[in-house]
């Protein structure tokens, strides 16, 4: 007899004859056996051992709310400690050259001084700065390349007015590289860093070059 459980798809009668399995199937029902129902009492009045709740006064609430502060037993209490002030420790104003007795701001800020001031600066910072202060030697190098730079472009602007006439494009370059080197200076003694990657190769080559007198 087959199953209602009988899966067998391949069998074409498999719908009716499950159909016909449970038809045949009586629902059966299990015997009383006498349990009773109890109701389990309500009672709305609190226990005796039930504790009510307790409202503080508001001078409570604001004892628990502040800072504590431990009592006094006889020991050293330290003050609070004051964090140094990290952000505004400056090392280009604390630490000084120790081949000429500068601050740092100052030794690389005159490095970019206009009117040549800075060429030479720059030209004795590398005859007198040694190898173990890098920053102000590259500022040096840096220096003197910017002020090359500006003497060599100025000197063909030169000659090419003096054969052409017109001086207009020699005013402007002078007056846009004084601009420059002023803006350089004041960005080096707030000892904000300076970079021009067009002058790099001839940085390298003078701060090799040019070394400290020994």
């Amino acid at each position: 007899m087959p199953s209602k459980y009988d899966t067998n798809p391949l069998d074409p009668d498999f719908p009716e004859k499950a159909k016909a399995t449970a038809a045949a199937e009586e629902t059966r029902t299990l015997p009383y056996r006498g349990g009773e129902t109890h109701q389990l009492p309500v009672n709305t009045e609190p226990a005796a051992d039930d504790q009510k709740t307790r409202k503080f006064a508001e001078a409570e609430v604001h004892a628990y709310s502040g800072t504590y502060v431990p009592p006094f037993t006889g020991h050293n209490v330290p003050t609070h400690y004051q964090h140094p002030q990290f952000a505004q420790y400056d090392p280009t104003t604390s630490h000084k050259v120790r081949s000429i007795g500068l601050p740092e701001n100052i030794a690389i800020a005159g490095c970019y001084f206009p009117f040549y001031i800075g060429m030479v600066a720059s030209f004795i910072l590398l005859l007198l700065t040694p190898k173990d202060e890098p920053k102000v030697r590259f500022h040096a190098a840096q220096g003197l390349a910017a002020h090359l730079g500006v003497a060599l472009v100025a000197i063909i602007l030169g000659i090419v007015t003096s054969m052409t006439g017109g001086e207009l494009g020699t005013t402007l370059f002078k007056v846009a590289a004084f601009a420059m080197l002023v803006i350089f200076t004041i960005k080096a003694f707030k000892g904000k860093p300076i970079h021009i990657v067009a002058l790099d190769d001839l940085t390298n080559w003078l701060e090799e070059k040019l070394g400290p007198v020994k």
